[in-house]
C-alpha cells in the first residue's frame, strides 16, 4: 500500500467548519460510549486528509453528519451560506435519509444517490466515514467483544453488507483515489472478526 502524505493546512475554513461542527454535535457522544461526538467528524476529515487537498471536501467532512443527525442545530441553509452550495451538495451525497425509517430502505437511498446523484468526491467522504467507523468498531471490540454489535441497529452481518456495498459504489466513483486501498485493509480486518 502507498499512502501520499499531504501537509493539511489548518485554514480558517477549516478551522470554522471544526468550530461548527463542535458547536452542532455538542450534546452528542460516539455510539455506545462517553466519547464526544466531535471525534468523529475531525477523523473523518483528517484520514480524507491524507488523499484529497481539496478544501471543500475536508471541510464537508467536518459537516458530514449534521444534516442528518442535528439539523436543527446548523441549518442546510446556514451550511449554504457559510460554505457554500459545493459543500452542501457533497454533505447531501452522504446523508441518509431520515423519512425512511427502516435501516436497510436508509443504506439502499444512500448508495443509490452516492453512486448516481452525489459528487464523485462525495465518496472520498464516505469512504473516509466508514474507515473511521470501523476505527472506531476494532478498538471497541477489543474491550467488548462481540457485544459491540448491540449498539446498532443492524446485525453484524448487515453490517458487513454496508461496508462492502459502500465500498463496491466507491470503486465506481473515484476508482483512482488510493483511499480505497486503505478501505480495502481495514475491511479485511472488519470482515474477519465478523466471519469468526
Amino acid at each position: 500500500m502507498v499512502f501520499i502524505i499531504i501537509a493539511m493546512q489548518l485554514t480558517s475554513r477549516l478551522d470554522e467548519a471544526l468550530r461548527v461542527s463542535a458547536r452542532a454535535h455538542r450534546n452528542q457522544k460516539r455510539r455506545g460510549s462517553d466519547t464526544p461526538y466531535i471525534v468523529h467528524p475531525y477523523g473523518v476529515m483528517y484520514i480524507a486528509s491524507q488523499y484529497t487537498s481539496d478544501e471543500d471536501v475536508l471541510v464537508a467532512c467536518l459537516l458530514h453528519d449534521i444534516i442528518e443527525d442535528v439539523p436543527n442545530e446548523y441549518t442546510q441553509e446556514q451550511m449554504k451560506h457559510q460554505f457554500g452550495q459545493r459543500v452542501v451538495d457533497l454533505v447531501l451525497g452522504v446523508t441518509k435519509d431520515q423519512n425512511l425509517s427502516e435501516w436497510k430502505a436508509s443504506c439502499d437511498d444512500y448508495l443509490e444517490r452516492l453512486e448516481h446523484s452525489a459528487p464523485p468526491e462525495s465518496s472520498i467522504i464516505a469512504v473516509a466515514d466508514k474507515i473511521h467507523n470501523i476505527m472506531s468498531i476494532l478498538n471497541d471490540y477489543e474491550k467488548m467483544g462481540d457485544d459491540i454489535w448491540n449498539i446498532f441497529s443492524a446485525d453484524k452481518k448487515s453490517q458487513k453488507w454496508w461496508f462492502e456495498s459502500t465500498r463496491k459504489v466507491a470503486q465506481q466513483r473515484i476508482p483512482d483515489n488510493e483511499i480505497l486501498d486503505l478501505y480495502d485493509d481495514y475491511l479485511k480486518k472488519i470482515i474477519n472478526i465478523i466471519d469468526n
